[in-house]
């Protein structure tokens, strides 16, 4: 019978490892099934018995889904306890060099999970509508407010007038919604105003996947119309080519609905072949479908002196970088029928869009990553190579040069093997995201009577009668949409 060499054995040993090593996704696929289909209390019970989750780089993956979950429940007390610890987490938490160590020597899987930029963002549309739901208004206020905050310190991450996802205009126009509920007028146009002028700034015709709402030009008019300003209504008429005409209000309100589609794109996994540039500059060529660009190696994180000749051996790498696969749904826009008159709901935000567009913006540093970890993992192999080989040929009490000399290889391609497999079941993308935020958000603005409003809701197959008792203020609703 023939023998299996040892080598197999050994990494028969280490397969659990090999695909013990999932996505995010798949780690947690039970918990977004259960919210895909609206069955919550499920979702619930699968996230506190998550054991991923509890771990404490993730746990500010856990207390966003917690406050989402309780939000879809309708806990909105319970919802905004979470969501304000996730938020707390986020303005204390830093990135540590232990983080940046685990990354570099064996995945961003590893390290403290911090949130994408528009998770940040998005945290406070839903601590906000929380609040307003309780009739807590000047906490909305405080969020409303939070929203600059968060502005300010993405602007910061860059350069002044840097080609990157510095504001968010869905977060804008929400913070002139709830100024506008709260009665400060002035401040809600403002918000309005910079939300205008980020979709008038973008390159394309739209701003990250969403083209400017008429409801927002209306917005900007009313409000500026409300504190006097012609001058502004005057130059926004001339911006945005159209005439501002007066509505009058009417006299039970209005209601604000958000209309929530699908679930946010999953993040997965790519991986490439990097190609050494000749030069032997440990400088590497990426090709995809984010384009041709050059990615250094990073000397100061590998902690290797730019003059190393170490890394000419190697021609190419294979690096694994995060990915987002957008889930499909229809485009069309959710109708809400009120007292024979159909109103259209627009696209306000588009994570579809955005993830990925965001994630395209940042590649070059996600690759110089991977690259670096996966250099610094295959020194490593090296190293143990070596290290193994001369330790077994030093302490070797055999007296035959040869036999000494196999033994010696033996050792160091087991060794050579034990990392290979380790740095191979440990190479992974980070495919962390708050999966359970919606695809697109639409919103409309349904002028509604004094007294009972009885209100038809359409979006695709979907259908939902409310009842909306009509004050005289502002009320808001979203609706959560499976597909």
């Amino acid at each position: 019978m023939k023998k299996t060499p040892k080598q197999a054995w050994i990494a028969w040993l280490w397969m659990p490892v090999l695909f013990s090593c999932a996505t995010y996704n798949t780690k947690l696929a039970g918990y977004y099934n259960s919210v895909a289909q609206t069955d919550y209390y499920r979702a619930k019970s699968l996230l506190e018995q998550n054991g991923f989750l509890q771990h404490d780089r993730n746990r500010l993956l856990y207390l966003m889904e917690k406050g989402k979950i309780y939000h879809l429940l309708g806990s909105y007390d319970s919802s905004n306890l979470y969501l304000n610890l996730a938020d707390n987490f986020i303005e204390q938490k830093r990135k540590t060099t232990g983080d940046v160590i685990v990354s570099n020597l064996l995945n961003p899987m590893m390290q403290t999970y911090l949130g994408e930029d528009f998770e940040r963002f998005l945290l406070h549309y839903y601590k906000a509508l929380n609040y307003l739901y309780k009739g807590q208004t000047d906490e909305a206020l405080v969020e409303a407010r939070r929203i600059s905050l968060s502005t300010q310190a993405q602007q910061d991450k860059f350069k002044p007038n840097a080609d990157r996802y510095t504001e968010d205009a869905f977060a804008l126009m929400v913070q002139g919604m709830i100024y506008e509920t709260a009665g400060e007028t002035n401040n809600a146009f403002i918000s309005y105003r910079n939300a205008t002028d980020l979709f008038l700034s973008a390159k394309g015709p739209n701003y990250y996947g969403v083209k400017m709402p008429e409801q927002l030009k209306n917005d900007l008019f009313r409000t500026a119309d409300r504190m006097g300003f012609t001058d502004q209504i005057e130059l926004y008429q001339r911006k945005l080519n159209r005439t501002y005409t007066k509505i009058e209000s009417t006299e039970g309100g209005e209601l604000i609905l958000f209309i929530e589609r699908g679930m946010a794109p999953e993040k997965t996994e790519q991986n490439f072949v990097l190609m050494q540039n000749g030069n032997g500059n440990g400088v590497f060529l990426f090709n995809s479908q984010y384009g041709s660009f050059n990615v250094p190696f990073d000397f100061a994180a590998a902690r290797m002196s730019p003059s190393s000749s170490s890394l000419n051996e190697f021609r190419t790498v294979r690096v694994a970088v995060p990915a987002y696969v957008p889930k499909l749904y229809s485009s069309t826009p959710a109708a809400v029928t009120l007292h024979g008159n159909t109103y259209k709901a627009e696209l306000a935000e588009d994570i579809n869009t955005l993830a990925p567009e965001i994630l395209k913006e940042r590649i070059l540093k996600e690759v110089t990553a991977a690259l670096t970890r996966q250099l610094v993992k295959k020194l490593t192999e090296a190293g143990a190579s070596a290290a193994a080989k001369e330790l077994v040929k030093n302490n070797s009490k055999e007296q035959d040069e040869d036999k000494k000399k196999r033994n010696a290889d033996a050792a160091a391609l087991t060794a050579g093997l034990l990392v290979n497999i380790f740095n191979t079941a440990t190479e992974k993308a980070d495919t962390r995201n708050w999966q359970s935020l919606p695809a697109q958000i639409q919103y409309v603005r349904i002028p509604l009577q004094k007294g009972a409003n009885q209100i038809s809701l359409q979006s695709g197959r979907n259908n939902k009668n409310i009842t909306i008792n009509g004050n005289g203020s502002i009320q808001f609703y979203n609706w959560v949409v499976a597909n």
